[in-house]
């Protein structure tokens, strides 16, 4: 693309996101989650985790931007807000503000708000809206704020082809990008 600078990455780079949820349940360091956010995020900042589930990275992200931060976390799965904002309580964290909506109706977060998207395996999972949800991510970003785009699986497992995901990505700056057959991640800024 003209104007778009892209490095791919071929092998796993330290600051790669795992999408494997049995290798999360495996890890045993719990300071994991944060080492990976560490150098996209930090003190103070306002993030986004779109598609949280029940908070693996919500909490990190939690940690990570401090009590001066806050973190949007949003899930469809009400129960999965319901396990997060349990977790969050038991440890003390007042910084997450939970949202059982879509990726694709993030009317809550005003414009140019958010300093970090972390839309983790996100997009794949969506049957529908998935350019609503992309729309939603550019809109609530600050100029020149970064995104954590990732695929887990392509069809028929995931929803986004490779010819939808170079043109989810032609919608942003490409920063750095990698993966293999099956996951692909970028870290974008709008």
């Amino acid at each position: 693309m003209p104007g778009q600078q892209t490095v791919t990455v071929t092998e796993q780079p330290k600051n790669q996101i795992n999408l494997n949820p049995i290798k999360r349940l495996l890890d045993r360091d719990p300071s994991s989650p944060q080492r990976h956010l560490g150098c996209y995020v930090k003190g103070g900042q306002v993030v986004a985790d779109l598609g949280c589930g029940s908070g693996y990275y919500a909490l990190a992200l939690a940690a990570c931007v401090g009590p001066e931060g806050r973190v949007y976390a949003i899930d469809l799965n009400s129960r999965a807000i319901r396990v997060l904002e349990e977790k969050a309580r038991r440890n003390g964290y007042h910084n997450i503000e939970t949202h059982a909506s879509s990726a694709a109706d993030l009317g809550f977060i005003r414009d140019g708000a958010i300093d970090f998207v972390l839309a983790n395996g996100l997009l794949c999972t969506m049957p529908h809206h998935r350019q609503s949800a992309v729309t939603e991510i550019k809109r609530i970003l600050k100029p020149g704020a970064q995104a954590y785009l990732s695929l887990g699986w392509p069809p028929p497992l995931g929803f986004v082809d490779e010819t939808e995901w170079e043109r989810i990505l032609a919608g942003f700056r490409v920063l750095r990008s990698g993966g293999d057959f099956r996951v692909k991640w970028a870290v974008v800024s709008a």
